[in-house]
């Protein structure tokens, strides 16, 4: 079961209320959104979108009370330009990213996200477009895959991961998750394992993040949503990596600067210990929240 996370502390910021339009560009398996549309009922709008087909469906049969509210796009947030556009939507009262992985699609083997089952790589969030993992890796030459890690998954070890993976690959095509997991487990010595976290889980996050292109399409997403708020209308975005946190950090800033937004969280808002108590994934999630000007 996905549980959505920091859902108070969203509603408290993103302050939904009856009649607004919100616009949620991760929808998931509507965890959030539930609780959202309590709060816009009767005569409130809510825009779901995401680019994995399945999960909109998972969100679809949690919404049926909320139907009527409800309008369910299968997109990229990168293009929410042309989607409110199609919607005939100039403005949102508010806006919410939520860039996780959802239990659902960890957990499913077949999907290839996690080196925690045995599957084919593919890491696509959207399996209809793109290239699967396994694609990237068996073709990319040694140093566009250091950089890959060293980059998108600030690994210190690329380089040496890297050497690892084409040696590998010379003798069979890596195509599994368990086999891409072993080799970087091979690849950085025992005595540098972090204590927390598994050893593969930066090189999974690196190809994950350059397969569905999460960071152009993130600051894409981000500058749409900013320019289609309604003034007073808030953007919440909870991010799980620094690479992530680091961009909506620096646009948020740009735009108080340009005195279009005013930023809500100076320092972001962060899990209480009972939910990640209670959800260990939640653990590395930062909320941070803008209001627009005007």
């Amino acid at each position: 079961m996905h549980r959505a996370v920091m859902i108070n502390e969203v509603l408290q910021n993103l302050r939904p209320k009856a009649g607004n339009i919100i616009v949620d560009c991760t929808i998931g398996d509507a965890g959030h959104t539930r609780s959202i549309c309590q709060q816009i009922q009767p005569a409130g709008r809510l825009i779901g979108i995401d680019q994995d087909a399945e999960a909109l469906n998972r969100a679809s049969n949690n919404l049926k009370e909320y139907k009527d509210l409800c309008t369910l796009v299968h997109d990229n947030f990168r293009n929410l330009d042309n989607i409110l556009d199609d919607l005939k939507i100039s403005g949102a009262d508010g806006i919410i990213f939520d860039l996780g992985l959802s239990s659902f699609q960890i957990e499913m083997a077949e999907r290839g996200f996690s080196f925690r089952y045995p599957g084919p790589l593919d890491m696509r969030m959207d399996r209809t477009s793109q290239l699967p993992a396994y694609q990237l890796i068996n073709c990319l030459s040694q140093d566009e895959i250091s950089k890959i890690l060293r980059t998108y998954g600030e690994e210190r070890w690329s380089n040496r991961i890297a050497r690892y993976i084409i040696r590998a690959r010379k003798k069979a095509p890596i195509t599994t998750t368990t086999q891409l997991a072993d080799i970087v487990k091979k690849a950085i010595p025992a005595r540098n394992w972090h204590r927390r976290i598994h050893p593969a889980t930066k090189t999974f996050q690196a190809f994950r993040i350059v397969i569905n292109q999460e960071i152009e399409a993130l600051k894409q997403g981000l500058t749409a949503a900013i320019a289609h708020l309604n003034p007073g209308g808030r953007v919440c975005v909870i991010s799980f990596h620094s690479l992530e946190d680091r961009i909506v950090k620096e646009k948020f800033k740009n735009y108080s600067r340009q005195g279009v937004l005013k930023i809500i969280t100076k320092k972001p808002l962060i899990p209480s210990r009972a939910e990640i108590s209670d959800n260990r994934r939640s653990r590395s999630a930062k909320l941070r929240v803008a209001e627009k000007v005007g």
